[in-house]
């Protein structure tokens, strides 16, 4: 932009050479407003996801709430709510949220729309949305929650002349890289009976001509030839925002927390934009009263 705005100011000034003062400062609003390149016909969104690592509002002695869970104390949430400040993101998959009151110390409601499943669990999924962007809210993918697990978050955003619906999930915990069938891990077992319901949903998706998202704490690695985004690729085609990436947070470790688009996000998803916030803190004693996990988000641009 910066060579253009120089253009119009030799042509301005090449007009006043000949033109009367006033008549020539016209010229130049003229000529400067023909010259404006028209802004593009986009928007522009930031999608993260982030697990929060037992983020609740609840006492330590709570019922359900395991031993060794940290409650984090008002300095801590308010080191939370600062780094999401930091985050300005648009669109936030949440996980392990137990409640709004919860969430409202991070994005408050003047500022973010907050949805989250109905599953009777303290480990909730959720989507925080900017305010301004209009959704409709579909129901919990239930089928990801067999055993105790947690359903996925469901909604279509509206975005002027195109719509990306998202889906935010949170997978069984324990198999990040073993395989899914030859291992004797109950884990493994689980996560392998929550490709189905994903392979369906994406299948819906792309019936339909969906843009679509896939976005959250996937506790698989994924790297490579992975028998489980192989399965989801079957359904239709993805592309995975944490490709050939290995994560900074905490020191550094293997992706678990994934971005995946379908349809024609896949296209809207912008190139090298991953981005992963990572804490300040670096003291692993730390890890727990923040959380063991790192925001990640990327830029989507929806054509207009």
């Amino acid at each position: 932009m910066r060579p253009m705005v120089v253009n119009y100011a030799i042509r301005s000034s090449l007009a006043a050479s000949w033109v009367h003062p006033l008549k020539a400062a016209l010229l130049a609003c003229v000529l400067a407003a023909l010259m404006t390149p028209r802004p593009i016909l986009a928007q522009d969104l930031k999608v993260a996801t982030w697990n929060l690592d037992w983020l609740t509002t609840r006492p330590a002695s709570a019922r359900y709430l395991p031993p060794d869970v940290t409650v984090r104390q008002d300095a801590e949430m308010a080191r939370l709510a600062a780094y999401a400040r930091e985050l300005n993101a648009d669109v936030i998959a949440l996980e392990e949220v137990d409640n709004h009151e919860a969430v409202a110390t991070l994005f408050p409601p003047d500022a973010y729309s907050v949805h989250m499943t109905r599953d009777h669990v303290m480990q909730r999924v959720g989507i925080a949305v900017r305010r301004g962007i209009p959704y409709d809210i579909h129901p919990d993918l239930t089928a990801l929650a067999q055993e105790h697990l947690r359903s996925g978050a469901d909604i279509t955003l509206h975005l002027r002349n195109h719509d990306l619906r998202l889906l935010a999930v949170h997978l069984k915990k324990g198999c990040s890289h073993r395989s899914l069938t030859r291992t004797p891990s109950g884990a493994c077992r689980e996560l392998a009976a929550q490709i189905d319901p994903l392979r369906q949903w994406i299948r819906d998706r792309t019936h339909a001509n969906e843009a679509f998202l896939i976005l959250g704490d996937f506790n698989r690695w994924m790297d490579g030839r992975d028998p489980f985004l192989q399965s989801l690729n079957s359904a239709a085609p993805l592309a995975r925002a944490t490709e050939g990436h290995s994560s900074p947070c905490w020191g550094g470790e293997n992706f678990i927390d994934h971005i995946l688009a379908g349809g024609p996000a896949i296209t809207w998803m912008q190139p090298d934009s991953l981005k992963v916030l990572v804490y300040r803190e670096t003291d692993p004693s730390l890890k727990d009263r923040l959380s063991d996990h790192c925001p990640v988000s990327v830029q989507i641009v929806v054509p207009e």
